[in-house]
């Protein structure tokens, strides 16, 4: 037991707080609780070797109090509350269908469909969960009465599901915002092009590949497609639209922060629920429940990411993994690989918040240096469509544990992942497009601030 004693502190406890951190969340606890109680038993530990004085100790409550007064992670419930509202309103399945008419004449028109009407729901919802979930049960037996191969009908759900973690506006976003010290409006503005890039990608290769094998994607018969509705497409696709301009938009022309701008889609979503017939005490009572727990579980795990990073920066843990990363070879791009092969993986395991909550804090000091911080938009912009192609890729993705929850039994699970991979390959490519290209990323935002002097001339 000697040479136990004899190791010093300052080596030992910031790799045992980590590797502790992994074995707690391969175990299954609640992260939250991990997060927290590796941080509560390190900080006797580390009392208790000398390594940390108990005042240090003492910063934890002001950090919780600065957390509770962020004016930024107001807009997470906000935002929360408006995708639930739309998405139970029946405004999504109003608006597939008719979508779902107008582009049916086209060989692959439903698919296409889907990949528009789920990249306008991604954007609402903003949540992987629940736009695929919402999609699957939506579009899936429909595609599947029409005759599309599973694979491909499968594979345009989770990839359209997925868009929410980079079209905004996206709680995602507003937490990697909040978390890389950047502003939120800017995070929007730099993802909506990469956003809008993905899924005219997804919609140009449902295109191709339907007219390349139109076996995948038979047109719908004439009798299903009915009379040509626009006024009914207008009627279901406007109002939607509408609200997510006016939000992104009193964003970026600087007349509401992003929680303002939240709040204005909360009561936007209540006004569209009753116009369409969708709203009630009851369903305002569902929808405020689904917000709650939303919320409350990222609360949950922010305070016990704080707890975990406060303890880990006074044992010695920030400047290890500082030291780490700006070694690596390569420098900068490096780096950057390094980066993002671990959020990638993680993406395999462990939800966004987590990853945000964890990973993307010890990241950023290297960011900082490496990248510079008029780069952080970009990094975070790539941590989004990395993510995005994290949770799409088989056999660990989440999108796809999605889909599998609520597609029909004779739909396999190798149907669902085979149709994933070509959507993978897709992000891939976009993804090594904005590494490759930073400028689809700054192009807006150096744009309104060129714009932001003028204003006020």
């Amino acid at each position: 037991m000697g040479w136990v004693l004899s190791l010093d502190p300052s080596a030992v406890l910031a790799p045992g707080m980590f590797l502790a951190l992994i074995l707690a969340l391969l175990s299954g606890f609640p992260v939250a609780f991990c997060l927290g109680g590796i941080g509560v038993i390190f900080a006797l530990l580390g009392m208790l070797s000398g390594e940390i004085e108990p005042q240090f100790v003492t910063a934890l409550p002001q950090r919780i109090l600065g957390i509770m007064g962020n004016f930024t992670l107001l807009a997470i419930p906000a935002f929360v509350f408006m995708g639930s509202m739309l998405e139970s309103s029946g405004i999504a399945e109003r608006l597939l269908e008719s979508m779902g008419r107008l582009l049916g004449r086209l060989r692959g028109g439903l698919a296409l469909a889907v990949v528009l009407v789920g990249s306008l729901l991604a954007a609402t919802t903003g949540v992987v969960a629940a736009t695929v979930t919402t999609m699957g049960m939506i579009s899936l037996p429909a595609m599947l009465k029409a005759g599309y191969d599973k694979t491909l009908a499968t594979g345009v759900i989770v990839a359209s599901g997925t868009l929410g973690q980079i079209i905004p506006p996206s709680i995602v976003l507003v937490v990697l915002g909040d978390q890389l010290g950047i502003s939120v409006g800017d995070l929007f503005m730099g993802a909506l092009l990469p956003g809008l890039l993905m899924a005219a990608v997804f919609a140009i290769y449902v295109l191709i590949i339907s007219a390349i094998k139109p076996e995948l994607a038979p047109q719908l018969p004439q009798a299903e497609l009915g009379a040509s509705q626009p006024l009914q497409l207008v009627q279901s696709m406007v109002p939607p639209l509408s609200l997510i301009l006016i939000v992104l938009g009193s964003i970026f022309f600087g007349i509401a922060t992003p929680t303002e701008a939240g709040v204005i889609g909360a009561v936007g979503a209540i006004l569209l629920a009753a116009l369409n017939g969708g709203f009630s005490r009851k369903q305002l009572s569902k929808v405020c429940e689904n917000t709650m727990r939303t919320t409350a579980m990222v609360m949950a795990i922010l305070l016990g990411s704080t707890a975990f990073s406060l303890v880990f920066r006074g044992v010695g843990g920030d400047h290890l993994i500082a030291d780490v990363l700006l070694n690596l070879p390569g420098g900068r791009i490096g780096f950057l690989i390094f980066s993002m092969l671990i959020i990638f993986l993680l993406g395999f395991f462990i939800d966004f918040f987590e990853i945000a909550f964890i990973a993307v804090p010890l990241l950023l000091p290297a960011a900082r240096q490496l990248l510079g911080p008029d780069a952080l938009i970009w990094f975070g912009v790539m941590i989004g469509a990395n993510l995005q192609t994290s949770f799409l890729t088989p056999p660990f993705g989440f999108a796809l544990f999605y889909l599998r929850g609520v597609a029909p039994k004779d739909v396999k699970t190798r149907d669902i992942y085979r149709g994933a991979l070509p959507f993978v390959s897709l992000q891939v490519a976009v993804l090594a497009l904005i590494i490759a290209v930073p400028g689809l990323v700054d192009w807006l935002p150096r744009l309104a601030a060129a714009m932001a002097p003028m204003s006020l001339t």
